[in-house]
């Protein structure tokens, strides 16, 4: 792997990786990225995906998302990036207070009764960016070439790996920080989604609540619906579990029954890289700065504009 000599190389090429180094390169570093899979093979591109923070604790968690929030509603009006602004809701079957990031969003309204499907008890109304993965982790891709930044596939072992030879190293790897670093307070929380033909739903739904066994969301993406989801907690296995994604068929369909009968397209593995506090800093490691930048959960994606222009500021630029 000898290369010309980077300013800094980004492990990593999930959406954390890829957005980190466009906010790098767009400021004039020079960098490389370097991953064990291309961006199309990562847990990120498995995603469904929304805004919107999710199974993350963090203080930091909400000027991040913001910020994040703001770059996704511009990328809305820019062709190609597969960020549309939608409509839906999301709800619960229980009482509970909006969070305070709804103050920020779009169209905010609180739901009443007649406006939820049968069993929830409160929610809310919204327009928040609906994001189809596999256009958007290529629009990144095509922003990092413009800059001259290619991914390149290499196998990192360890992050005093003499190959990672940068003066600034940034550790986006997700649940591979737990062998990479290594950190065992990393927890795979392994996410299953179902791919479907569209039957004419125009508006999003998502509950909001932490009960797995009951999770479900309906992400419209023009002629398909991505629907979810799972929180298996433990587990790595990338295979597609049938009686999950069953089972995530049976409840979008409770909830929106124009489901019943859709063609579906295909099902989705991926492994959320949960950890009680994202891990976000730097520290020094054998002369080079090296910033870590993994743990978001699944919040990935809500967090990473506001989380890469962390890494931007940490990295000197």
């Amino acid at each position: 792997m000898r290369k010309p000599r980077a300013d800094v190389i980004v492990v990593g090429a999930g959406v954390s990786g890829l957005t980190t180094a466009v906010c790098l390169a767009e400021a004039g570093r020079s960098v490389r990225v370097v991953a064990r899979k291309g961006p199309a093979e990562t847990s990120s591109a498995a995603a469904g995906a929304m805004w919107g923070p999710y199974m993350v604790s963090d203080a930091r968690v909400e000027p991040w998302s913001l910020e994040s929030l703001l770059v996704f509603e511009g990328l809305a009006d820019v062709p190609g990036t597969g960020v549309a602004l939608v409509s839906g809701i999301e709800a619960s079957r229980t009482p509970i207070v909006p969070p305070t990031w709804t103050a920020r969003v779009r169209d905010f309204a609180v739901c009443a009764p007649e406006e939820m499907p049968d069993g929830f008890v409160s929610g809310w109304r919204s327009t928040i960016p609906v994001i189809d993965m596999t256009l958007y982790l290529a629009y990144l891709g095509r922003r990092l070439a413009e800059s001259g930044v290619a991914v390149e596939e290499y196998r990192v072992r360890s992050l005093d790996d003499p190959a990672l030879d940068a003066p600034v190293v940034v550790n986006c790897s997700g649940i591979g920080a737990r062998q990479l670093v290594p950190d065992r307070s990393l927890v795979p929380i392994r996410g299953h989604l179902v791919v479907v033909a569209n039957p004419g739903i125009e508006e999003f739904f998502a509950d909001h609540e932490d009960n797995p066994a009951q999770m479900a969301y309906i992400l419209p993406q023009g002629e398909r619906v991505v629907l979810g989801g799972s929180a298996e907690r433990g587990k790595t296995g990338l295979t597609v579990d049938r009686a999950v994604t069953d089972g995530i068929l049976a409840r979008c369909q409770a909830i929106n029954p124009k489901l019943t009968g859709a063609r579906v397209l295909a099902s989705r593995v991926g492994i959320r890289p949960n950890r009680d506090r994202i891990r976000l800093e730097a520290t020094l490691m054998g002369g080079r700065r090296l910033i870590h930048n993994y743990g978001h959960g699944g919040s990935g994606v809500s967090l990473s504009w506001g989380c890469a222009r962390e890494v931007l500021a940490l990295a000197g630029g």
